[in-house]
């Protein structure tokens, strides 16, 4: 297969499979929290809840792009074999500080009630940040799931993230016997090669 299929077909498979969606979904609801935040004038403790916004949503992105290339194992001190227990840890912290972001959000909404008076008419961050409060709780179940995900697959003894890269792993496994098989091959028609001259000179 041409290797712009193979990479069409492997980039298909990651993100068809748990891990594909569930990361596709985090970076959608990341980019919606700190979109959210980032168009409308903030203060105060909610410059927070944008950091982590934009923090894990860079680190999603990196996570899955390599997931899909394939370049997981050049990755330094979280590549290779621990690019499962990398994975989960993203997603614990992610989980954690998304938690504290709502919290932090939920806060700033509560301090900002007084805008649902009929009466007020100015401008106000109320909506602004009960929207946020909403996508940090959503983005922190997100990656609880995915942590949770994570889990059971190193639990059944899993070593990768993806099914693409379980693939990967049996074809390279495929791939290093067929060199000893075909020494194999050619080493049986040697042989036979060399019984039939021996046998042709005792004819002779």
């Amino acid at each position: 297969m041409p290797p712009q299929l193979e990479v069409k077909r492997s980039f298909a498979e990651v993100l068809r499979s748990p891990y594909g969606i569930l990361r596709l979904l985090q970076i959608l609801l990341g980019a919606s929290l700190w979109v959210t935040i980032a168009a409308n004038k903030y203060e105060g403790a909610m410059h927070f809840v944008l950091f982590v916004a934009v923090l894990f949503w860079l680190l999603t992105l990196a996570l899955l792009f390599l997931t899909v290339l394939g370049k997981q194992d050049l990755v330094p001190l979280v590549g290779g074999e621990r690019w499962l227990p990398s994975n989960v840890a993203h997603d614990l912290a992610a989980t954690l500080l998304y938690l504290s972001a709502a919290g932090v959000a939920i806060y700033k909404t509560e301090k900002y009630t007084y805008c649902n008076l009929e009466a007020y008419q100015h401008s106000c961050l109320y909506k602004v940040y009960l929207t946020a409060t909403v996508f940090a709780c959503l983005n922190a179940a997100a990656y609880l799931v995915s942590a949770v995900y994570g889990c059971c697959r190193k639990k059944r003894g899993e070593a990768t993230v993806a099914w693409r890269a379980e693939s990967e792993r049996k074809n390279f496994h495929t791939m290093g016997k067929r060199p000893a098989v075909q020494r194999q091959r050619a080493e049986n028609c040697s042989s036979e090669h060399d019984r039939r001259r021996d046998a042709n000179d005792q004819q002779m």
